[in-house]
């Protein structure tokens, strides 16, 4: 499909519309993270460009649909490779700059810190960011730590705080995070606005009936170390010894980041009957429905979009006492809270659903009560937008 060159795309709009960029790194995220926030930039008369550098065909036309116009733009997701980072950055800001945008909004690390940093220099008058996790660099994942690692840890924190010196308003989505950008002098606390997360559609994430028969725990995280995965199938393991029909599904795609498990690795506990792993699927909610109990054994999190769906569809929880995690448990009212990087805690979290099967539809009602309270996109998005006087 040819895409329309910056001018026309600007006269596609009236000149006193008020022009909006969502500046992501995924298509995909666009459409299943920001969909409710364009339909209702778009009711309110706002023209809003959603730049992703990975559209296609579908992604394209399902942004349009959805009322906004698709634009593609170059920003490596991962990596750290300085010359281009910085070409991109000025690529984006040209962009910006002839499209007359009047509002930016980025979300994911890379596109935080080189998207807010080029509408600083496209010179859009009002700049916001939402950081949904500090990422790989502020995650411990049970080593000591490379050089590499800390030197990235270090390069990170200096790039977040030149680029959210930028930003007019900063949203975080737990408590650990924000204390930890203020005192490591990321950003200042007057520009910090704390959500419950980045918000569902609830009509669209309904409570499905509880699986009781037959237990089945799921996963649903990107392949990543940090995500506690080997924590997941250790307990696997031990849960199997004792009650070998208990099911254990996991999904989600192998990933560029450093953290991440190789094919091979997913395979072998596929082969070795341990997991399920139907890898990454466009709707995860008749693969929720299927499971029991929903685990994120996770190092740490913004506020996991996971959980919160299965939260919405009547799952109970376990996950880490972790930043980010546990806020969304209320220990023993609808789900567990277990130690980080403790397999045998987890499994034994496993084992009171397995023993108790009771607990699995009263804990799931819980949940699905939590996320009605909590999670609702349409009340989060009208707190970011009036956050932005919109």
């Amino acid at each position: 499909m040819t895409m329309l060159p910056d001018a026309n795309l600007a006269q596609l709009t009236q000149s006193n519309s008020v022009r909006f960029a969502i500046i992501a790194n995924q298509a995909f995220s666009v459409l299943n993270f920001r969909g409710p926030m364009i339909k209702a930039l778009v009711k309110k008369g706002v023209v809003v460009y959603a730049f992703a550098s990975d559209y296609d065909d579908g992604t394209r036309a399902a942004v349009q649909k959805i009322g906004a116009i698709p634009v593609d733009y170059s920003l490596s997701r991962t990596g750290m490779n300085p010359l281009r980072d910085v070409s991109d950055l000025i690529k984006l800001a040209i962009r910006l700059r002839r499209l007359k945008i009047d509002i930016s909004f980025a979300y994911f690390i890379k596109p935080v810190i080189y998207g807010t940093l080029a509408a600083f220099v496209a010179r859009v008058q009002k700049r916001y960011v939402m950081i949904e996790g500090a990422g790989y660099a502020f995650t411990e994942n049970g080593s000591t730590g490379s050089l590499k690692r800390q030197l990235l840890r270090m390069t990170a924190k200096n790039l977040y705080r030149i680029a959210l010196s930028k930003a007019q308003s900063i949203f975080l989505l737990n408590p650990d995070d924000l204390k930890m950008f203020v005192d490591e002098q990321m950003a200042p606390a007057h520009k910090i606005h704390l959500l419950n997360g980045i918000g569902l559609d609830l009509d669209h994430f309904q409570i499905v009936a509880p699986v009781t028969q037959r237990p089945c725990f799921i996963l649903v995280a990107r392949l990543l170390r940090e995500k506690g995965i080997f924590d997941f199938v250790a307990a696997a393991r031990i849960v199997k010894r004792a009650h070998p029909s208990v099911r254990f599904l996991l999904l989600g795609d192998v990933d560029q980041n450093p953290g991440s498990i190789s094919e091979s690795q997913a395979s072998a506990w596929v082969e070795e009957g341990l997991l399920e792993w139907p890898g990454h699927v466009s709707d995860v909610r008749p693969w929720i429905a299927q499971a029991s109990v929903f685990v994120l054994p996770s190092y740490r999190e913004g506020l996991p979009r996971s959980t919160q769906e299965a939260m919405a569809l009547g799952r109970p929880v376990i996950t880490t006492n972790a930043p980010g995690c546990r806020e969304t448990v209320r220990h023993g009212d609808n789900g567990f809270l277990v130690p980080l990087r403790d397999p045998t805690a987890l499994a034994e979290a496993m084992l009171k659903f397995i023993d108790s099967p009771a607990l699995i539809e009263k804990m799931g009602a819980k949940s699905r009560q939590i996320a009605e309270e909590k999670y609702n996109v349409h009340q989060i998005n009208s707190v970011i937008l009036s956050a932005m006087e919109l």
